[in-house]
């Protein structure tokens, strides 16, 4: 079997220097830690990074929950944050809460007993559904990204989702379009609220009633999405415009229209938050609102190595401009 000693004298290097590359103990330089991810894989050694931590009180293991990996968004977050923790010497833990907070609280403590360093997460709840500082609490460092609030007192990395939702009504209400549905996301999670909220805010603050028969809860998964849709669209009054709240509601709003027979953009045009890699291969493609994941993934990734690394200061907040993405799924009200 091969040891960290072997690894050593590969890399010709100190099993210090080693332990330090690998786990983050301590600073290495770039060369060094090169020399020491090509013995690595040279020879095929695979640390217990659990037996490590235990005998040193410290860990190269951190944990990483999402909420729904079959989301494009978590899938890029994931491949994001597993690159990043290879660069710096960390393996990955990888847990799927699938939106259950009861889920998400055996994950965590799964990862604290494999005495994970720290774990990135994507929190399934809101407010409720966490008592005050219970993430801050303890050995292992928590940061949380994407449905991410202040009342968590932990380090939170999440988009301006507010603003997401004004640049997608914007630009609806600049081609026309008065009536605008919304697939609304999870009501109890932050993200969804905030998104409804900018919804709401901008319709008034360019004169608009808010008509509530023309906003329905998709859940941020395909099939309600499509439900939702279908819902709107065969109501009273059905709107010129959807403005969609994630990109799996999306894919499942697209899916009923096709079944209803409407075109997009002639019959409805259709704007969604979230980009993602069949946007364009749809037909026609997809207008969005993109969120910056790689930039808010190594936000996270970063401010956890930090806590890592013992900085103890207070609870911090990054939110992360979204852009808009024009492409032809929205076009000028005709009717």
């Amino acid at each position: 079997m091969v040891t960290m000693k072997d690894v050593a004298r590969a890399a010709g290097v100190s099993v210090y220097t080693v332990s330090a590359a690998l786990s983050g103990a301590a600073p290495v330089s770039a060369e060094l830690r090169e020399r020491v991810n090509a013995a690595v894989q040279r020879l095929g050694y695979e640390g217990n990074s659990v037996a490590r931590g235990l005998r040193q009180g410290t860990s190269s293991l951190i944990g990483l929950i999402v909420s729904d990996v079959t989301n494009p968004f978590f899938t890029e977050v994931v491949d994001c944050i597993q690159t990043l923790a290879r660069q710096s010497g960390y393996s990955v833990l990888l847990g799927i809460s699938g939106h259950d907070v009861a889920r998400e609280a055996e994950l965590l403590r799964l990862m604290r007993s494999h005495q994970a360093a720290g774990t990135i997460l994507g929190p399934a709840g809101g407010n409720s559904d966490y008592d005050a500082g219970e993430l801050a609490t303890g050995r292992m460092k928590v940061v949380a990204i994407d449905n991410a609030f202040p009342a968590l007192a932990v380090d939170c990395i999440s988009l301006d989702n507010r603003k997401a939702a004004a640049l997608a009504v914007t630009h609806l209400l600049d081609l026309g379009h008065t009536a605008i549905g919304m697939v609304a996301g999870l009501p109890r999670q932050h993200v969804a609220r905030e998104r409804l909220a900018g919804y709401r805010d901008t319709l008034r603050k360019h004169g608009h009633t808010v008509r509530e028969e023309l906003i329905a809860s998709g859940n941020f998964r395909l099939e309600d999405g499509y439900a939702a849709c279908r819902t709107l669209m065969q109501g009273k009054g059905a709107p010129t415009a959807l403005f969609v709240a994630n990109n799996l509601m999306l894919i499942g709003v697209m899916r009923a229209l096709g079944d209803m027979g409407l075109r997009v953009p002639q019959d409805v045009s259709v704007c969604s938050i979230d980009d993602f890699p069949w946007a364009t291969a749809f037909q026609p493609a997809l207008t969005v609102v993109q969120q910056p994941i790689a930039a808010m993934s190594k936000a996270a990734f970063t401010t956890l190595v930090k806590r890592l690394g013992g900085d103890a200061g207070e609870a911090t907040r990054q939110l992360f401009a979204p852009e808009l993405i024009v492409r032809k799924s929205t076009a000028q009200r005709t009717r």
